[in-house]
């Protein structure tokens, strides 16, 4: 005689009908890759018919896990009072989707980097994992990482991938969007391109978009010139500041490579103000492809990274984490979005130096 299902369905109910064990069906619920899409797929349909809801409690009981996971952002400076960086506000759908779909909870959470953060959320056992995304001061970043690290916590970051990182890091391509930008430019007859950012240790993402743009010019015969270089953090008034003190310089330029939208927006607003025409006299291309970048006027040209892809492999690459399977470092590329601030017709520009 078969089993007869309980008045309110289980696992077990799902196993006994899809005819594999327990544990596959509460992996293939879970998204487990471990199980292949044509078990998954049948469980999932089993679970729908039977009106079947994870009983989270028991789960967790059972695993001494949450199944929860905690976004972490960092404060950045904006113009608003928001201090999110806009471009990590635009990832957290993909993510929330993605925990959605693996059968997690989200716990969002808004810290400052120099607080213990990286404590309290070890201490606290309220989730299984943690993303972090943003981090200012890179070098500051770095000790709570490695603290981490010591504690054993499960975590997945967005930043800069390398070797020498710490922790399981998914991110964009930035060196190879730098060759993207610079490339670009040099095609619409740019050769003095400026880059505003800070390209340092404290900032690696935005020192990998600047050697980026540096192997472009090179390929294309042309030196980077050390004096078009600005430093700025991810807000307009920096963009300005920065384009405001290249303005000044000695140095004449025709393009400018911002490492941020949000620099580029405040570079221009810089660019406007002293007479100079976009793209005409000085093309200007940002990164993130935030909303506001379609905004403006001239419109943006940009690096669009994959918010779908990364919010998909951030969630993934914690999960195997947490699961203890292998699981590497992920690199997403990105896409050049041109728009009018690079639109140059029938005009090689020229920017004409600090005198007017």
């Amino acid at each position: 005689m078969g089993r007869q299902p309980s008045a309110k369905p289980t696992s077990f109910d799902i196993a006994y009908l899809a005819g594999v064990s327990q544990p596959t069906v509460s992996r293939a619920l879970r998204g487990s890759k471990s199980v292949s899409a044509a078990t998954r797929a049948n469980i999932e349909r089993i679970a729908r018919e039977l009106n079947y809801t994870v009983d989270k409690n028991a789960s967790s009981l059972r695993s001494q896990r949450t199944h929860t996971l905690a976004l972490l952002f960092f404060e950045d400076p904006t113009p608003d009072e928001s201090m999110i960086n806009p471009f990590f506000l635009s990832m957290l759908g993909s993510i929330t989707r993605e925990c959605a779909r693996r059968g997690y909870d989200l716990l969002i959470s808004f810290q400052q980097m120099h607080n213990d953060w990286h404590v309290a959320y070890q201490d606290s056992h309220r989730s299984d994992g943690i993303i972090l995304l943003g981090y200012g001061d890179y070098q500051l970043y770095l000790t709570k990482l490695e603290h981490l690290v010591e504690m054993g916590t499960k975590f997945v970051r967005w930043g800069s991938v390398s070797e020498e990182g710490i922790g399981l890091t998914v991110g964009s391509d930035n060196v190879g969007a730098g060759e993207q930008a610079g490339a670009h430019l040099i095609e619409i007859g740019r050769r003095n391109i400026a880059f505003l950012g800070d390209a340092s240790d404290h900032a690696p993402e935005f020192q990998d978009r600047y050697d980026g743009l540096c192997r472009a010019m090179r390929a294309a015969g042309l030196d980077p010139d050390p004096a078009l270089q600005r430093d700025a953090v991810s807000s307009e008034d920096s963009g300005y500041a920065a384009a405001t003190s290249l303005l000044a310089g000695a140095q004449p330029f025709d393009a400018i490579f911002a490492a941020s939208d949000l620099i580029a927006i405040g570079a221009m607003r810089a660019l406007t103000e002293a007479g100079l025409r976009m793209p005409h006299d000085v093309a200007i291309i940002g990164f993130d492809d935030i909303p506001a970048a379609s905004l403006t006027s001239p419109t943006l040209t940009t690096l669009m990274q994959d918010m779908k892809g990364a919010g998909t492999l951030l969630v993934d690459a914690l999960l195997a984490r947490i699961e203890d399977r292998p699981v590497e470092q992920r690199i997403l590329p990105a896409r050049l979005i041109r728009r009018q601030s690079t639109a140059v017709q029938g005009s090689s520009g020229g920017r004409l130096g600090a005198v007017f």
